[in-house]
């Protein structure tokens, strides 16, 4: 399944929470340029694995390095991103975004004893599953069920999902404390919120003419500072990842042929089809008109 992504690349889960609220995705990374996704966030959880090569999984400013056979768990509304580091073809990278409202209600007892404490917890934004541990066998495998159910649907696959995902929770609240914390000071803190912040103007306004200054005030801080945040977790300027942002929906536009290049540049804040033209080259190894004829 392609990444689902709208402008704010934070909110297109297509779940129903009145209904299924989980969704499963995969063969994502061989939709992105470099096998490299955004960063964003959602309130959801998240449970992705590595299946044939090694991710570098980011939950905020923590790299975490994930083997074939590993896991992650990621925690709501906390930024991360993905890139592959090693392997000759896209890992698939099962994965699942998911509410807690799919063990239980929220309100009821069930949600407020076990979801709720999870969500709070502020120093638990990932738990890494590692395969090569043996004490996490049980875990490893509830994970590999819910992808056998979505891959192959059957009847009961729903309840099959739901109860997996328990037995995943039950087993985190069992060993809470036993799992590293990642403390974060005030700094740090701060400083994701304003990153938040900006990349939430950067995804609702790529269309239009935005300066470097135009991302400060997003989040109320100087130029200098937003230089600072996004390097510090992105390792890149809020230029540069405005660029890299609106290439993958001008990729993304480019595979659904509706539009023309010279719209697509214009549709995705280009001040020029050349420009375009080069900046997607650099990015994807192939021209614009390339890609459009390719369907990718």
């Amino acid at each position: 399944m392609p990444v689902l992504i709208d402008n704010q690349l934070k909110e297109q889960i297509p779940y129903d929470p009145a209904s299924y609220p989980i969704s499963f995705y995969q063969h994502e990374l061989e939709t992105l340029a470099q096998w490299s996704g955004p960063f964003h966030w959602h309130p959801g959880f998240e449970i992705a694995t590595a299946e044939t090569g090694m991710l570098d999984y980011q939950v905020g400013d923590k790299h975490v390095i994930l083997h074939a056979g590993d896991s992650i768990f990621v925690n709501g509304n906390v930024l991360h991103s993905i890139r592959q580091i090693s392997g000759n073809t896209p890992d698939p990278m099962p994965n699942v975004v998911f509410s807690g409202s799919l063990i239980a209600p929220e309100g009821s007892l069930i949600y407020e004893k076990y979801i709720s404490p999870l969500q709070q917890c502020d120093d638990l934004p990932f738990i890494l599953f590692s395969a090569d541990n043996q004490s996490l066998q049980a875990v490893n495998d509830f994970i590999q069920n819910i992808y056998h159910c979505f891959r192959n649907p059957a009847p009961c696959s729903e309840m099959i999902i739901q109860r997996n995902v328990s037995h995943i929770f039950e087993y985190i609240y069992s060993n809470i404390n036993c799992f590293p914390r990642y403390k974060s000071n005030r700094i740090q803190l701060t400083s994701q919120i304003r990153l938040q912040k900006m990349l939430d103007f950067i995804y609702s306004h790529y269309q239009e003419h935005i300066t470097l200054e135009n991302i400060a005030d997003a989040g109320n801080v100087s130029r200098s500072e937003a230089g600072r945040c996004f390097k510090t977790f992105m390792n890149s300027s809020p230029i540069e990842v405005l660029i890299q942002h609106r290439l993958q929906i001008a990729n993304k536009m480019l595979s659904e042929k509706i539009y023309t290049i010279k719209e697509i540049s214009d549709l995705c804040g280009f001040n020029s089809v050349n420009y375009f033209r080069k900046q997607f080259k650099a990015e994807y190894g192939i021209t614009p008109g390339k890609a459009l004829y390719l369907g990718k």
